[in-house]
């Protein structure tokens, strides 16, 4: 008899980072683990402004790169708007499948990639505040990193995080390792002499 664990070995691993690095609670620990379990399990889900490659094996004429559009929908050829935000990439693949098998294509084989991932934003007490594209693996530190550090007035204790979506920021300590997502907004804030 087999016993089933409910964590990964990776899993848990990272549990014990976020609860050393000070998460918030055990239980925002364990979300955040989910979190980030879930994103490399494949779970990620699409938005606006993401690109994905569509291939329809057979058909190089359907195949491409699609941008999804402020509406969530991607305009496919010949299988016209499909929507797509909020949906893993194997979702959209049965749309484009069933769209095409309607006398467009016999028995159509789809698959459905990210081709880039749609940016994340750093604002506030950082040297070049903008819009930055987005890498699997960020940490807030590495957002940081890539909007050239930290200016002189910067509160490198905490920093603000809204994710994408989300209406609300919430407030971490920088040094914990927390990761950040397409589409994320960070601020990090001036301190006080």
């Amino acid at each position: 008899m087999m016993l089933q664990r409910p964590f990964s070995v990776a899993g848990l691993c990272l549990f014990f980072m976020l609860a050393v690095a000070g998460a918030s609670s055990p239980t925002a620990a364990i979300a955040q683990t989910k979190q980030a379990s879930g994103d490399a399990a494949g779970s990620y889900r699409l938005g606006p402004t993401d690109r994905i490659r569509l291939k329809v094996y057979g058909e190089a004429d359907i195949s491409g790169e699609y941008e999804i559009d402020s509406s969530g929908y991607a305009s496919i050829p010949l299988a016209g708007r499909i929507r797509a935000a909020g949906l893993t990439t194997g979702q959209p693949e049965k749309s484009v499948a069933a769209a095409l098998a309607k006398g467009i294509v016999r028995d159509p084989r789809v698959n459905i990639e990210i081709a880039l991932y749609r940016p994340y934003y750093i604002l506030g007490e950082v040297k070049k505040s903008g819009e930055y594209p987005y890498r699997i693996g960020m940490t807030i530190l590495d957002a940081v990193a890539s909007a050239g550090g930290f200016t002189y007035r910067a509160n490198e204790n905490k920093v603000f995080l809204r994710r994408a979506g989300g209406a609300t920021e919430e407030v971490y300590p920088l040094d914990a390792p927390v990761r950040v997502f397409p589409g994320d907004n960070i601020r990090i804030p001036e301190r006080y002499f």
